[in-house]
């Protein structure tokens, strides 16, 4: 590893604090943001993603894709690799911020062979998902790979998508790929933001739900619905939040619920985010927790310089 670019990460659950951090480290100028976050990544998702507006600091691997198009973790390690290259070449420490977990994953344990997403498969398996649904999918999946089938719930759409798409585009499960642990892109050093209060975080989730509403987030769903190019079972269209509001603007429930719903969702996604974070030391040892409701960014900063 030690010819490994050195590159920090600032990792934690949604609405756990992690921009605020990264915005005061940007400020010390010797940092450029680079974020890992697979709802950031298209245009047009702004709002209901909390995309970094145009008064807060850059961040590289914003705003890659139309929301109709698709992007794997293999993109993202391709992508981050070239960027963080750049950075280094100026003289700048890459901080990576976000809490994709596939994409962490890709930078250090995602065979660089896996096929990229295709689209007509794609369509072809999210039409079979609408017909059958996706537990149907799920146990299709348990036949031809079930290491990955039995880490996945039956409804998380998105895994079970690239599971099978992998598979019939190679005739090997995703699984098989992962367990040949290539080599790491970087030295990853990692701070973890997790909150010893969940109701603190949780407090912090629907604040940021009715701050989205008031932002215009019915209006931002209008547009993406409007589009010729929209379809609910886009990727981009299944984000936390964005599949709720779809929901209720298509009628299916009320606004009551589409507010419930998605608070609702965004909980089980830092909870899932908050499990993965808790194991993530296995795979980069150079790592820190601390508790964004108490920490400080000079605590932040001075963490990142005592991990070896």
């Amino acid at each position: 590893m030690a010819d490994k670019p050195e590159v920090w990460a600032l990792m934690g659950p949604t609405a756990g604090g992690k921009t605020a951090f990264a915005s005061a480290l940007y400020e010390s100028g010797q940092f450029e943001l680079v974020s890992v976050d697979s709802v950031l990544v298209y245009r047009g998702l702004d709002i209901g993603s909390a995309k970094p507006t145009a008064d807060e600091p850059p961040h590289h691997l914003i705003d890659l894709r139309e929301f109709w198009e698709t992007y794997s973790a293999g993109d993202f390690r391709a992508d981050c690799q070239k960027v963080v290259a750049q950075i280094l070449e100026r003289g700048k420490t890459p901080l990576l911020v976000g809490g994709t977990q596939m994409y962490y994953k890709s930078l250090i344990e995602l065979d660089s062979g896996l096929p990229e997403a295709n689209a007509k498969l794609r369509e072809q398996l999210r039409a079979e998902a609408k017909k059958e649904g996706w537990p149907a999918l799920h146990a299709k999946l348990a036949h031809c790979d079930p290491a990955t089938a039995a880490r996945l719930h039956p409804n998380h759409s998105s895994r079970i998508e690239r599971a099978l798409e992998v598979f019939q585009l190679t005739g090997q499960p995703l699984s098989s790929f992962h367990a040949r642990a290539p080599e790491p892109l970087f030295k990853l050093k990692c701070i973890m933001l997790i909150p010893e209060d969940r109701a603190w975080l949780h407090q912090r989730i629907e604040q940021r739900f009715e701050q989205m509403l008031a932002q215009g987030f019915e209006a931002e769903l209008h547009s993406l619905m409007a589009s010729v190019h929209f379809k609910p079972e886009l990727t981009s269209m299944m984000s936390v939040g964005y599949r709720q509001g779809i929901e209720y603007l298509s009628g299916a429930i009320e606004r009551d619920g589409f507010v419930e719903k998605g608070v609702a969702a965004t909980r089980q996604l830092a909870k899932r985010q908050l499990t993965w974070l808790r194991s993530w030391p296995k795979l980069s040892p150079t790592s820190i927790a601390l508790d964004p409701q108490h920490a400080s960014p000079a605590q932040v900063l001075e963490a990142f310089r005592r991990l070896s």
